[in-house]
């Protein structure tokens, strides 16, 4: 290896979101060791998926003296006004049950035509160095809603997004394999973004 290899924590407690970033970086970023967080959760209190990745990116930093990496991240339905957004994670209630996120998301598409179904998953990364810079860049996935689950992989709302591009016979995201949805993803195109400012580090 080339150089010291630099830990940057991942400020969530979900460890399906540590195992995608983790896919991500290594994938462009080997010098990078991304670790999972394991200190108090901050209230969430922000209505913006820019205003929550700082809250995040912000108190993980603070915790570990760590460079600290947030995501927020969620799906935007087009004819629901970009809902359920910032709130996909409690779409259903505060239990943050996946599966009931999901159904309630088919049950209120459910008359809803298939052209008529666009989305788009968003996420959102803050980067933010203990005491020095702060940076938010964004990631955008567009697809549409199937009508009903598909697929053993990916986590949330992956077994009913179909991304848009696909050649052939079209999965959901959680048909895809991993190396797949790491390269197209929502969050794989705000690291794009990121990479530059990671270069910094």
């Amino acid at each position: 290896m080339s150089g010291p290899v630099r830990r940057v924590v991942l400020a969530t407690h979900n460890p399906h979101k540590v195992e995608e970033f983790q896919g991500i970086v290594a994938a462009t970023r080997p010098d990078l060791e991304v670790v999972g967080y394991d200190g108090p959760e901050p209230v969430e209190d922000g209505v913006t998926f820019a205003q929550n990745a700082l809250i995040k990116a912000r108190a993980a930093a603070a915790h570990t003296g760590l460079p600290a990496l947030a995501d927020d991240s969620g799906i935007c339905v087009d004819v629901l006004g970009g809902a359920p957004g910032v709130f996909s994670a409690y779409w259903a209630g505060h239990a943050k049950d996946a599966a009931a996120n999901l159904a309630l998301l088919l049950d209120q598409l459910s008359d809803v035509a298939d052209p008529h179904r666009t989305a788009q998953f968003r996420s959102t990364i803050a980067l933010v160095v203990p005491g020095g810079a702060e940076h938010v860049v964004e990631g955008v996935w567009p697809g549409r809603l199937a009508t009903a689950p598909a697929g053993g992989g990916g986590f949330g709302y992956d077994p009913i997004f179909v991304p848009d591009g696909q050649d052939g016979a079209e999965r959901t995201a959680a048909e895809l394999s991993p190396a797949e949805k790491n390269a197209e993803s929502h969050r794989a195109r705000a690291f794009v973004a990121l990479a530059p400012l990671l270069a910094t580090l």
